[in-house]
């Protein structure tokens, strides 16, 4: 049994199997939204935790307070903020991303339910995923599994690619997994990467002009907040070039990338609720064990491809669960 499977049992074993099973929850529950973001008047994130919450019998305004905290940006900000926070008296945290860090720096004991891209246990967050301890737990989208299907993905539109380029942050918790597991997938395909580490803008920059004069088929950019910060850039330079881009959310191709393939993020927002319920219920944060996504998603900017004169295969786009034009 792989870990998907053993973290979608246990959690099926703890957090219940439908909305149906949970009891009507009793008493307002306050919660902090915690994002690094910034401040915007719709986060689909921050909605699909609410319609999460709606199913399990919570209505704001009646036994439900959200108030978002936005960083603008900063982590830095999320972190200095942290008093303000809790100066507004939640019941518990839900941090978006690297806000997780920020709020565990400012020594807030709280229960947190996280959504995060990082992996929990490299960043020494959690002790495991099945007991995280101490008072965090929530979804990974650090997910090593979709990343054979990502390069399988890649070989079908391109067959004859050879040379693939591997932009990532070497920062991010977790990266040299994903790097081995990339290389792996590389060599039953008969490719070969390169890895181009980058943790700033001018670092980007660097790579994607070594990217053009090397000549790479392709780039590979792991799925995180900083490629995704950089989505559109990437994009600008895969169209002059005509070297198609590829990651794993979905933000990647909407932002004019090629393909996308992994989790559903919205869907864990969504689903990120029952660990919350479970903990207004009385659990402890630490004994709930940390999710990884169950829904993925394959997304082809057709737009993009035709652009850079990519003849997507039909067979890719017969499985596309979003097609982009």
């Amino acid at each position: 049994m792989n870990r998907r499977h053993v973290c979608a049992t246990l959690a099926t074993l703890l957090l219940g199997i439908t909305p149906r099973t949970h009891a009507q929850p009793a008493g307002l529950l306050r919660v902090a939204w915690v994002s690094t973001d910034r401040s915007t008047p719709v986060s689909p994130f921050l909605e699909a935790f609410r319609a999460g919450m709606r199913e399990l019998g919570y209505v704001e305004g009646k036994n439900l307070r959200i108030d978002a905290w936005w960083g603008e940006g900063s982590t830095e900000r999320v972190q200095k903020i942290a008093g303000e926070i809790m100066g507004a008296q939640p019941d518990l945290l839900l941090t978006q991303g690297a806000a997780l860090g920020a709020m565990l720096r400012a020594g807030v004991k709280k229960p947190i339910v996280f959504v995060i891209s990082a992996n929990p246990v490299a960043a020494k967050f959690v002790e495991s995923y099945a007991r995280p301890g101490g008072n965090i737990t929530g979804i990974s989208l650090f997910d090593l599994e979709p990343f054979a299907k990502r390069m399988e993905f890649l070989r079908e539109m391109l067959p004859g690619a050879k040379r693939v380029a591997v932009v990532a942050n070497p920062q991010h918790p977790g990266e040299q997994m994903e790097l081995q597991v990339a290389h792996a997938a590389a060599r039953k395909l008969n490719m070969m990467l390169r890895y181009f580490p980058v943790r700033t803008e001018v670092e980007l920059d660097s790579a994607l002009a070594d990217i053009a004069g090397s000549r790479e088929e392709a780039i590979l950019a792991f799925a995180d907040a900083f490629a995704m910060s950089y989505a559109e850039r990437i994009a600008a330079f895969s169209l002059k070039q005509r070297i198609p881009a590829i990651s794993g959310w979905a933000f990647f191709a909407q932002r004019g990338n090629v393909m996308t393939y992994g989790p559903i993020i919205s869907e864990c927002y969504s689903r990120v609720a029952n660990h919350v319920y479970r903990i207004h219920k009385g659990a402890n944060p630490g004994d709930l064990p940390i999710e990884l996504p169950t829904k993925l998603e394959l997304v082809i900017n057709l737009k993009t491809a035709r652009a850079i004169g990519l003849a997507i295969p039909q067979s890719l786009l017969l499985r596309a669960d979003r097609v982009i034009e």
